[in-house]
């Protein structure tokens, strides 16, 4: 391994590691530790904010042990995170006011209908490029208002901040109540219904629209800049990148060119494409979001297509059906059969995401028969997230008229082939895994070196990228097109579950 260092941050939905990279983009050390995910209600999902920064600290010291590093020896450090989750806290002394809520929480669907009238989930579009969904944070943080006890008055006071993940972290690293620096960057500020898209600023008409108060909200900053330095076991370590997740792996896999795509498989997937300084409006069901900015350079936008239930999928298949023991067995079981035997398995455990933003979806299994045993169910489960993912990119050429050519994907799904074989099949292009799978933590480490000097330009990361694994189609268009349909029809079948409800 080869100096300079810079260690990444990655707060994930069910975890948080800290990984240090060397000046090759090479992975020195790893750390994780997960944390408790919390279900007061149906459809309800939480964390403790304090929990995670507790963890957090932990792994940064438990990085640098195996690195064998001292803190002073890492030249920066940056911040990848889960997007939408909603910090609340006290300005005086650094506590949480209410467990975080959670991207996956949906208890705010109520009040988006609310809030949507009569242009419903597009009112807000044409400023944000997002629909007003239960997803994203401007909702959750109203919720947090007007339902936590006096909690209105202190955030009109000043007493209170708000943040998603990335800005927690940053302001308890750069001192928290003693001199923490409250700032979010582009990216994940544009996850909350509240930054205007084409400004790039918080807009007053949508804080007034959601009842916010200004004075909770972080300072909107670039993705790449040195917005203070940490205090504590880092002292003096640049804390100089901030990056949601899926924008931190699209420029981790060095999609820096117009049309150039990536799909991450995590809890959920997540596939962005680069359309350059151009934010391309979706009529498509597709997010248009910020994809990074650079310090004082132009913003580069992206179109997003999120999928809600992918790898969570095949947990749900472990341990609620109980049908397999661990994850990695479910692609053998899968490939013991030749196809799906008919069955298909449409994940909406909360709704559906891109392209159709249905909150009234719910899961349904269809084309069941005799013939079908848990080997074929446990390949409808696999192919449920290649098909979903070609819902979106069709979505996305729909948008864009760019077609792409070859998809990069990182995540832990990838290290399954038999998944990333029918992937390639489904969408008829090369699936392509780099050597260096953990892209996520790597593009917020390289976002945080250029804003350090570690690295010049983009150009020397892209020179760095290797690849792994390529997939190429095997599948006919015929038989590709025919179980297309297939999929389409048992997402039909999924629409129109929940009743609309009141709100809470």
């Amino acid at each position: 391994m080869t100096g300079p260092y810079v260690a990444a941050i990655d707060q994930g939905t069910t975890s948080s590691r800290c990984i240090v990279f060397d000046r090759a983009g090479a992975v020195v050390a790893v750390d994780r530790r997960e944390h408790r995910q919390i279900f007061p209600q149906p459809g309800w999902v939480e964390h403790d904010a304090a929990e995670i920064w507790a963890k957090v600290r932990s792994v940064v010291a438990g990085a640098l042990a195996a690195a064998g590093l001292r803190a002073d020896e890492l030249s920066a450090l940056g911040i990848t995170n889960q997007r939408e989750t909603t910090v609340l806290w006290d300005r005086s002394t650094g506590k949480p006011v209410h467990n975080a809520l959670v991207w996956q929480d949906t208890r705010t669907a109520a009040l988006c209908d609310e809030l949507g009238g009569t242009d419903g989930q597009d009112r807000f579009r044409q400023a944000t490029g997002l629909p007003l969904a239960s997803y994203f944070s401007g909702p959750k943080v109203a919720w947090l208002l007007e339902h936590v006890p006096g909690l209105r008055r202190r955030a009109e006071n000043g007493e209170i901040a708000f943040g998603t993940v990335d800005s927690w972290l940053i302001w308890n690293l750069t001192g928290g109540p003693d001199g923490g620096v409250h700032v979010t960057d582009v990216t994940n500020a544009g996850r909350t219904l509240l930054m205007n898209l084409a400004t790039l600023q918080w807009d007053p008409a949508l804080l007034a629209a959601m009842d916010i108060p200004e004075a909770v909200l972080p300072e909107i900053r670039s993705s790449a800049e040195v917005y203070g330095r940490a205090v504590g076991p880092l002292a003096g370590v640049p804390v100089a990148s901030a990056l949601g997740d899926q924008q931190a792996a699209v420029f981790g896999q060095t999609c820096y060119g117009v049309g150039e795509a990536k799909n991450t498989y995590g809890t959920g997937s997540f596939l962005l494409l680069n359309t350059g300084g151009t934010a391309v409006p979706s009529k498509n069901g597709l997010l248009t979001t910020v994809g990074y900015r650079l310090g004082g350079e132009a913003p580069v936008y992206c179109l997003e297509g999120s999928i809600a239930v992918t790898g969570s999928l095949v947990q749900w298949f472990r341990d609620q059906l109980g049908l397999i023991r661990s994850a990695e067995e479910i692609e053998p079981l899968a490939a013991s059969v030749p196809d799906n035997g008919g069955a298909y398995v449409v994940p909406a455990f909360s709704g559906l995401y891109a392209p159709y933003w249905r909150s009234d979806a719910r899961g349904v299994i269809t084309g069941l028969t005799g013939y079908v045993t848990k080997a074929h169910l446990a390949r409808a489960v696999l192919e449920a997230t290649s098909w979903q993912t070609r819902e979106v990119v069709d979505a996305m050429f729909q948008d864009s008229g760019v077609r792409i050519t070859s998809l990069k994907v990182d995540g832990g799904m990838t290290a399954n082939a038999l998944l990333m074989q029918h992937q390639s099949d489904v969408l008829g292009v090369p699936v392509i895994r780099p050597v260096v799978s953990e892209t996520t933590c790597l593009g917020a480490a390289y976002a945080a070196g250029l804003a350090t000097g570690v690295w010049r330009d983009t150009d020397e990361l892209r020179a760095q990228w290797r690849q792994d694994v390529e997939w190429t189609p095997r599948m006919g268009a015929a038989a590709r097109e025919g179980e297309y349909g297939n999929w389409r029809k048992a997402v039909e079948r999924s629409f129109g579950w929940l009743e609309p409800r009141a709100r809470g």
